[in-house]
């Protein structure tokens, strides 16, 4: 993996680049082989927050984490966490359908354990997903605006509705950072 580190309005010190490179580096203990990928890491403080995003683009899944934290170490231990709880998620699910298919082995690794687990239990617990709700509804035309009065109306965090500019199904989101997000589909 090549560590692309960058510091947004923020210098990225050695001592922390070398933190992020060796925390990250104990994820390719879950892959056959290390993966040939640039993994972004982005640094910054936001009110009095330390946030450190990680993105790691592989065949078939993109992972993606990000945390914040009072402390910049802090952070990224945490981010590299659920970066692992990820990986935990995926790989069972990933090599279980290329069994399946007969297709070429997944990018995981199928024996490792998870960091601090006793037994397997919590790796069996992360690859089962219960539906307890499911919903059914018509989706009204209506613009981006009225889309986000609604979802605000409702007090959820996001809002799928069919956009009457374009007449395809998009869904309103509100960010960590209070804004919001616009979800598009593509054809």
């Amino acid at each position: 993996m090549r560590y692309n580190v960058r510091g947004r309005q923020m210098e990225v010190t050695k001592a922390i680049r070398d933190y992020i490179e060796k925390k990250l580096g104990r994820l390719e203990k879950y892959f056959v082989a290390p993966p040939d990928t640039d993994v972004s890491v982005t640094i910054s403080v936001v009110r009095d927050q330390h946030v450190v995003e990680v993105t790691i683009p592989l065949p078939g899944v993109v992972l993606r984490a990000e945390e914040r934290s009072e402390d910049m170490y802090a952070s990224i231990d945490l981010v590299v966490d659920k970066l692992e709880r990820q990986i935990r998620k995926h790989k069972t699910r990933i090599n279980r359908k290329s069994r399946q298919t007969g297709v070429a082995k997944g990018p995981f690794k199928e024996d490792v354990p998870p960091a601090g687990a006793a037994n397997g239990a919590e790796a069996a617990e992360e690859d089962e997903y219960e539906l307890v709700r499911v919903k059914r509804f018509e989706l009204k035309p209506m613009d981006v605006q009225e889309a986000i009065l609604q979802m605000n109306l409702l007090g959820h965090s996001f809002f799928v509705f069919e956009n009457a500019d374009t007449n395809q199904v998009n869904v309103v989101y509100r960010r960590a950072d209070g804004r919001y997000g616009l979800i598009e589909t593509a054809h």
